[in-house]
């Protein structure tokens, strides 16, 4: 990267080292007494942060810990119009300084916010979404801290590598060259519960690329995503360039969707939700000075497809694995496995059901459990509804289907078996903790891929299980649509920023791919530049003459 001065070099980028947490380790220690001091301290109170300064409205909402519902872990000021309106005005007073600030200002900003996340604020930041968010020590280490820290590292990796793609030739007396300009307005970042790294990145990458942006957070991550805003103002961010806005999602949405400065909504939460605002932003565009960029990550229906020489053990641990860790509220979470007869009748079933059942689940309080609450009450009552659905069309529960929600949102890991392929928890995308698995014969096995692709609108993750070479070649190319993130005899949760970029297509969003040089291409507006070095002496060609 370049600057008038010199041509810096980035520091190396590599993925933050995760922790283990370990009994009686010190970053067990830490990470506890940071829990401790926070369940002590709570709740705390959060404001809408517009221009850098605290804004307390006086409209208070709680965000509430779904393993102890009586109880919330914060308090927050929801944004009325005037503050949102205070925000995008913010905003764009704030735009074209922020554009001008050199590409190496910028980039330090984000290298520090790593620094903070990954050394002062760790433990803080994971305790915030371990009480907020339901999440357990290990679920809390690979989001809020590693991959949380990927995003802003990476970021500055992909952004450099971006800013250098110019134009491979020059004339004589010629020199091609191409700016990435910001878009011209403000960006909406509406931002999920499940993963604070994610709220970090959709705020964070176009910011890096010199935009502008409204914050909605999600109201179940609110106190995780005020520290990460935290966090980026200790780091240098200019106070106008992310507006804090917490509040009501469809009224602050709207009135910044109907802002005639909207210039892009980078958004991750709900299908519905998102085409809803698809068509909502496509009917705003007369009032629009461009084409808004609209960039979204939703829902998935991700599947496991075995084959018979898959093998049994490796593949059960890692159905549990993708379908049960977090309570299956991950959008690349398993949720429907297709296992042929041989494997289901001489193992999988049983060990399936054993693994399954060893599992306990509870606060993320006490260290033991591998998985813990549904986010909220509706979350509760959706999932639960679905269970029931499924076993009134003829599911068999086989493992789980009991719940709880007396103290927290508790649904015990659930595995249905169904012989009807296209049943409610086959193709309803449901956030939770339930497995829905079809038995299918050996011999139709070069069907299931087809009847993968058909059974739902989604195209987020999927893996194939297999031993014989030529059973993997087959089922990936009949399976190349159907998923963007595709997994072979490995689990389809877990991308990692920087190794595999994450994003589904069809119903499951734009496939943008966040964690890749892909994203920020969607956030700039580029402009190519020419300049002749050398003037015409005459304005006629040689075809002109006789």
């Amino acid at each position: 990267m370049t600057s008038q001065l010199a041509s810096f070099k980035i520091p190396v980028i590599d993925n933050e080292p995760m922790r283990n947490y370990a009994a009686g380790s010190e970053e067990r220690k830490g990470l506890q007494a940071a829990v401790d001091k926070m369940l002590k301290s709570a709740p705390f109170e959060v404001p809408c942060v517009i221009n850098g300064k605290e804004v307390k409205t006086g409209d208070i909402q709680s965000q509430l810990m779904p393993h102890d519902h009586a109880n919330p872990l914060c308090t927050y000021h929801a944004a009325s119009s005037e503050v949102v309106n205070q925000a995008i005005e913010g905003a764009l007073e704030a735009r074209q300084a922020w554009e001008e600030i050199p590409w190496a200002d910028k980039a330090a900003i984000f290298l520090k916010a790593a620094d903070l996340i990954a050394g002062k604020y760790r433990y803080e930041l994971m305790a915030a979404t371990m009480l907020g968010q339901g999440k357990n020590a290990w679920q809390a280490e690979i989001d809020a801290a590693a991959e949380l820290c990927d995003f802003l590292r990476f970021s500055v990796k992909y952004v450099e590598e971006l800013y250098q793609q110019q134009p491979p030739r020059n004339s004589q007396g010629v020199w091609n060259r191409v700016e990435f300009r910001p878009l011209e307005g403000f960006v909406l970042a509406v931002t999920p519960f499940n993963f604070t790294a994610i709220g970090g990145n959709l705020v964070g990458a176009p910011a890096i690329v010199g935009n502008v942006l409204v914050w909605k957070p999600s109201p179940m991550a609110t106190y995780s995503n005020y520290l990460v805003h935290k966090i980026f103002l200790e780091a240098g961010m200019p106070p106008s360039v992310i507006q804090f806005v917490p509040g009501n999602p469809p009224e602050v949405v709207k009135q910044c969707i109907d802002h005639k400065a909207f210039a892009g909504l980078h958004f991750t939460g709900s299908t519905q939700i998102f085409r809803k605002l698809w068509k909502d932003i496509s009917n705003n565009l007369d009032i629009y000075r461009g084409y808004p960029r609209i960039v979204g990550e939703t829902g998935g229906k991700n599947f496991h497809l075995y084959h018979h020489s898959a093998e049994i053990k490796s593949g059960v641990h890692q159905a549990i694995r993708a379908a049960f860790e977090y309570s299956g509220q991950k959008c690349s979470a398993l949720s429907r496995c297709y296992v042929p007869s041989s494997l289901w009748n001489n193992g999988f079933k049983d060990q399936l059901v054993d693994e399954t059942n060893k599992i306990t689940i509870g606060p993320c309080t006490e260290w033991n459990h591998f998985t813990g609450p549904v986010i909220g009450r509706p979350a509760f009552e959706k999932i639960t509804s679905i269970i029931e659905q499924a076993k009134k069309a003829g599911g068999e529960v086989i493992a789980g289907g009991e719940w709880d929600d007396s103290k927290g949102y508790f649904i015990k890991p659930t595995v249905i078996v169904t012989k009807d392929p296209k049943s409610v928890s086959m193709t309803q995308e449901i956030f939770g903790p339930v497995l829905t698995v079809y038995v299918y014969e050996d011999s139709e096995f070069d069907n299931m891929p087809k009847l993968i692709e058909d059974t739902t609108e989604y195209a987020l993750t999927g893996s194939i299980f297999a031993q014989e070479r030529a059973a993997l070649v087959s089922a990936a190319h009949k399976l190349r649509n159907a998923a963007g993130n595709f997994y072979i005899n490995d689990k389809c949760t877990g991308a990692v920023v920087g190794q595999q970029p994450f994003g589904g297509a069809r119903a499951s969003g734009t496939n943008d791919k966040s964690g890749s040089i892909a994203i920020f291409s969607r956030f700039v507006s580029m402009r190519s530049i020419k300049e002749n070095f050398i003037n015409p002496q005459d304005h006629y060609y040689p075809s002109n003459f006789l």
